[in-house]
């Protein structure tokens, strides 16, 4: 966690008094990723775990499929240049170098493609799970992240099994976040099928996106999600769960999914 926060001297105001004290804010980085000696993108992240957030964007947004494809990574952490080699690199095609969508994301993101060009992708699971497994690792999730109990200023995303967190990691973006779990699970070929991905973020559109590539047919949020983020949810066999709070939670789509004891 230290790398991701900063102590800061301020004052301190309620209506009566001023006080001085020291507060702990998170760091935001730019990050540049070099694509075979090609600048590809800066994203604004927390600087943890840059090898696995460069590695899980290039996947997101369609650039490489396997880890195989990597040659390799070099990461400069002064000037926050993360470089990727991979297999077949000067193949890139230069149209998806001006197809950058901005997202709906935590500032600005980037995304390269479109909600309409994953269309097919749709997830085969008969994965099921009980409300209350889903309850129980939501708490687990909420008390997961060190940076945010003591900044309140990042975003959190996990990889589960019905019983437990896998793989977990935080940023100040939601889809940073996201792409750092699934960079992890890609470079340690950890299985993401029939397991379920848990945010702390609004699930818009393509967060879906990001969900469907590593086929993982649950995706559950305390926050809410946007209609096309349920749509694409449908369409694509995902059970989206949302508002994860306390008892209850809502499930937008596929609910057959959830079990409950009654």
């Amino acid at each position: 966690m230290e790398n991701n926060i900063e102590t800061l001297n301020i004052r301190r105001v309620t209506e009566e008094v001023a006080s001085d004290i020291e507060d702990i804010v998170v760091r935001e980085f730019p990050m540049t990723i070099i694509f075979n000696d090609r600048e590809l993108v800066t994203l604004l992240c927390t600087p943890s775990n840059l090898k696995n957030l460069a590695v899980g964007f290039l996947f997101s947004e369609g650039f490489i499929e396997s880890k195989d494809e990597i040659r390799n990574v070099t990461i400069n952490d002064g000037t926050g240049v993360v470089r990727v080699e991979t297999e077949g690199g000067d193949e890139l095609a230069k149209e998806a170098l001006f197809s950058r969508l901005i997202t709906s994301g935590c500032g600005r993101g980037a995304s390269f493609y479109s909600a309409t060009d994953v269309a097919g992708q749709k997830v085969e699971s008969l994965l099921k799970i009980t409300a209350r497994n889903i309850l129980d690792l939501a708490r687990k999730f909420q008390h997961h992240s060190e940076t945010y109990r003591a900044t309140g200023g990042v975003h959190a995303a996990a990889l589960c099994d019905s019983a437990d967190i896998l793989v977990f990691d935080e940023d100040i973006g939601r889809h940073n976040a996201m792409d750092k779990v699934f960079g992890e699970c890609l470079l340690k070929d950890i299985p993401t099928d029939d397991r379920l991905v848990i945010t702390s973020g609004r699930i818009s559109s393509e967060i879906l996106l990001k969900v469907s590539k590593r086929n993982v047919p649950i995706l559950v949020s305390k926050s809410a999600p946007t209609n096309l983020g349920v749509k694409l949810a449908n369409d694509l066999g995902i059970t989206l769960i949302g508002f994860v709070r306390g008892k209850r939670a809502n499930v937008y789509t596929n609910s057959w999914r959830v079990t409950t004891d009654g």
